[in-house]
Parts: structure tokens; sequence; C-alpha cells
């Protein structure tokens, strides 16, 4: 992107050197520049729509184009592949020590999403897309974001109807009146420091994420473990006394004790949902839905999530979630669940499901 962006500079100045005859005449360089030369360059989109073009298109056609063009880097339905961007979810993560900035949490227009998808999308083949595809691809962002519908048809003249939730929350830079001034000081400071710094703290590297002290008694607690017993299972693999014993232990509430060797297989597995579903305390709404206690709820049961229209439906049937039907759906999410918005493909293996549903289980809550 920075390569683009730098291309993208040193074009534009020397569009500007091209820009009016008295530039020219002033430099001695180059010549004014065309009225086609200009409209080729000059293609962005204002927050109140002007500069957008003539045409639409739908949710249903973007899912097709972002699958075929975009899905390769941010991932099939927006959770990224690698370290390429996110594009959808983190709602309410803002002001989270990590927030997760995509284009439903964070941006401020939707011009600024067809602008760039415009501009310099696909990644190696920008500007190839014709404008109806630009359309069809962002009413599906749109979509993924739960902003609208399956049905949605995004085009000029509906474009400003579409809101994104964090447009309020963007401002004009105040800071050279503001922060700077503060900031300003004649002389830099150079005395009253620290003799020396030291460490206080150490993050805990669980995998390749770091997990606080709450979080490794969180873990410890759910594996019948102390602390100690937790982290070298983290990372040297769990015991397989621990295991057995873990296993063993008969349930307080009176159900089947959890299978401790499939859970943690389980936890391994579930590293393909976790980018768009949490679990365990403090779990949020992501992309999907948290899974805390989904086995035995009813469809559709976590509170001010927007699920699909065909799982609504099955809620309204009075579905629960069952090992049974898990499997089913794990497999085949589209096939169980129609017009589902989770795109995953599914799990091909049955002791892949059968482990994400034991580990499932072992969040009652």
């Amino acid at each position: 992107m920075s390569k683009f962006l730098n291309a993208l500079t040193a074009s534009a100045v020397a569009v500007s050197v091209l820009a009016t005859p008295a530039m020219a005449e002033n430099l001695g360089l180059g010549r004014a520049a065309t009225p086609d030369e200009i409209a080729a360059w000059d293609i962005d989109i204002r927050p109140d729509g002007q500069g957008l073009p003539e045409g639409s298109g739908s949710v249903m056609d973007g899912e097709v184009l972002y699958t075929e063009k975009c899905s390769v880097c941010h991932g099939v339905f927006g959770e990224a592949v690698g370290r390429w961007p996110v594009l959808a979810g983190g709602d309410g993560s803002l002001s989270d020590d990590r927030p997760v900035k995509t284009v439903g949490s964070y941006w401020p227009y939707l011009s600024t999403v067809w602008d760039y998808v415009h501009r310099a999308m696909p990644f190696g083949d920008a500007q190839s897309l014709s404008n109806d595809e630009v359309y069809a691809i962002t009413a599906y962002l749109m979509y993924l974001n739960y902003l609208v519908e399956d049905d949605f048809v995004l085009s000029k003249e509906n474009f400003l109807e579409v809101r994104l939730p964090n447009e309020d929350n963007f401002f004009m830079d105040d800071r050279a009146d503001g922060e700077l001034v503060a900031f300003a000081k004649p002389e830099i400071c150079m005395s009253d420091c620290k003799d020396s710094v030291e460490i206080t703290a150490r993050a805990a590297i669980i995998d390749v994420t770091p997990e606080d002290a709450d979080a490794r008694k969180a873990r410890a607690a759910r594996l019948g473990m102390d602390v100690s017993e937790s982290e070298g299972a983290a990372s040297a693999g769990e015991d397989d006394a621990t295991q057995e014993a873990a296993a063993s232990a008969p349930a307080e509430s009176g159900e089947p004790a959890l299978d401790m060797a499939l859970v943690a297989e389980g936890e391994r597995v579930f590293k393909k949902c976790a980018a768009c579903h949490q679990v365990g305390e403090g779990a949020k709404d992501r992309v999907g839905p948290v899974l805390n206690g989904v086995i035995g709820a009813p469809f559709g049961h976590v509170d001010g999530f927007r699920y699909s229209k065909g799982l609504l439906e099955m809620a309204d049937e009075g579905m629960v979630w069952t090992e049974d039907n898990m499997a089913e759906f794990l497999r085949k999410p589209r096939d169980y669940i129609k017009r589902t918005k989770m795109s995953f493909a599914g799990l091909r293996k049955d002791e892949e499901i059968a482990a994400v549903i034991e580990y499932l289980k072992s969040f009652s809550e």
C-alpha cells in the first residue's frame, strides 16, 4: 500500500506541474493538462456523494465478486488473512486495549469505502473494477457489517441513505490550536530523569497472543488446574495424567464430565473460528456472536446480535442448538442454514467437528 501511495503522490505532483499554463511557463516544464487527463485523476468521492458515477450493485452480486477478488487477502467474511486488514466486526471495540478498526466499527463515510475500492483494489490490479462492480462490493461490505440486508442494492440514488456507525466521532483536526500549543516548549527538559529503568511486568505469551493474569486464572479454572500447571500446559501441552484426572472428575452439575483431551484439541481447531467468534470470560460479539452456552441454547439467543434472516426463521420455529445439529452446521454451514451470513466453508473432518463441539461445551455460560 505504501508503494501505491508513493506512486499516487508522485503522479499527483506531476499532474500539478501540468495543471496551468502559468505554472508551465514559470517553471519551464511540461504543458497544461488536458480535460481528459485531469478527469482521469479526478476520481475522488466526497462524503456528500459528489463525484459518484452512475451505476448500482447488489449484495448478492457483491458476494460473488468479493469471494473472487478480495477474500484471498481479507478473508471470506472480512475477518482477514494473515496481517491483511480486517473489514468486518469490531463493533464497540474502539475503547478496548486492542481495538478492531473495520469498515463497520471505525470508518467515517461510505464514500471512503467506495473510493478506496475503486481507486486501489483489487491489490495488484487496481482500477480494474467497473462502477457496477464497485457498488456491488461496497454493498456486500455493508452487509458483512450488518448495515444492510441481503436483498439490498446500492446505487448513486440511495448512496447517502447508508450511514456508517462511527461517522459522528470524526471531527476537524484541531491540534494546531490545541495539543501542539500545549506541548510547544522553548527548551527540552533534560532534568529530574530516573536513574534507571526497570521492567515491572511481562506479557504471558500463549501461542502468539498475550494473556493477562485474569485470563490465565480463568483458563486454569476451566481446565481444572492451578495457574502454574496451566502455564506449563500452554507451552508444552497438558500432562496426560492431568487430562485423565480432569476427564474422570465428576461434574458438579451432574452432567457427564468433559473429555479434556478433546477440549484441548477443540481449542486448537477453534482458531479457525476465532477471527469471528469469541468464547470465555469477557467475550464480545465480533463478526459472529459470542458462543458461550451455545450448546442447548435456542437459535439466535444472543441479545442484540443481528442474525441472518435464515437463522431467525429457524429460531421462530423453536430450534435449539444440539450436538447433532451443531455438527451438521459446522460441516456445511450454508447447506444447513439458507442465506446465512457465515461464509465459512465448514470443517471437513468428523474428529475436528467433535473437538470443537466439546470445546464449546466447556463454556457453559
